[in-house]
């Protein structure tokens, strides 16, 4: 493939392994496994189920690593989090959760050879992934690797989402665009609205309108708040390096299992999706595979 081409693949890769991880988000079996495990609602445990690898660090480790959430809304969470429950606990109940989750979604598909041979090919794309600069995918890499095929391959998935967000973060950081401006600039493309971003990610009404501000200052949107032609060649440009970061793992797979493993992933996604697996539209901006 060409450098355009690989770009292009690292993108429809994450789009087509994202429902295989993001499940976990939504499904049903994860609210009543933190609950059970001591946490108190969804957002706690949102955030120390996501959080838990890292440990019990304190809450601006986390603020940092999710970068796009509000602070406060993480602060309302953690450290409370720990005082019910513990990361390690947390973490067990999570795996357990997305095993819960997959059996229902998937179904018979779940014992499948394309299901073991998918979970092999991601596996092994995770090989080509540095620690180095990728704090959250770091403290998930450390993780022991489940058995069965298909948690394998939702861990695997969840590890080339994290490698993907910490790249993600990177390149935000590098064009000095802030957690709420990301959000901004998403939904001037029309990714996602500003209906499902705020009460998801904690900014309020007067800080959308300060991130506005400060854009339109930069000259990415325009008065009327519209993206502009800046805008648009930033947010191009940023997607662009996050594909570029997000590299690694496919440039070791190689093109041909590259392409095999999204061949195996996507019916599965599609199912998954089909199944209200992942709510049409969704606070990441992920498109239908």
């Amino acid at each position: 493939m060409n450098d355009q081409s690989q770009l292009s693949f690292a993108r429809t890769a994450w789009s087509t392994l994202e429902p295989c991880h993001a499940l976990i988000y939504f499904a049903p079996e994860a609210r009543q496994a933190y609950t059970q495990a001591g946490l108190k609602g969804y957002w706690m445990g949102y955030f120390a189920s996501r959080s838990a690898p890292l440990g019990a660090v304190p809450v601006e480790v986390v603020t940092a690593t999710f970068y796009n959430f509000h602070p406060r809304m993480i602060g309302r969470a953690l450290p409370d989090a720990w005082s019910f429950s513990t990361p390690e606990r947390v973490i067990q109940v999570r795996l357990s959760a997305a095993d819960a989750a997959l059996r229902r979604l998937l179904g018979e598909r779940m014992g499948s050879q394309e299901v073991a041979e998918a979970a092999e090919l991601a596996r092994e794309a995770t090989r080509g992934c540095s620690v180095v600069g990728r704090a959250l995918y770091a403290t998930y890499a450390a993780l022991p690797w489940p058995q069965e095929s298909h948690l394998v391959l939702w861990h695997a998935a969840t590890l080339l989402r994290e490698f993907r967000g910490d790249g993600h973060v990177a390149a935000l950081l590098g064009e000095g665009i802030d957690g709420c401006e990301a959000h901004v600039l998403q939904v001037g493309m029309g990714n996602v609205t500003k209906e499902v971003i705020l009460p998801s990610r904690g900014w309020n009404e007067e800080e959308w309108q300060a991130a506005i501000q400060s854009m339109q200052r930069k000259g990415l949107l325009d008065n009327e708040g519209q993206i502009t032609v800046s805008g648009k060649t930033l947010h191009s440009e940023i997607e662009k390096r996050t594909d570029f970061l997000a590299l690694p793992p496919w440039q070791h797979l190689g093109e041909e299992r590259s392409k095999r493993l999204l061949e195996l992933v996507r019916p599965l996604s599609i199912s998954i999706i089909e199944q209200g697996g992942i709510p049409m539209p969704n606070p990441m901006g992920l498109p239908r595979p």
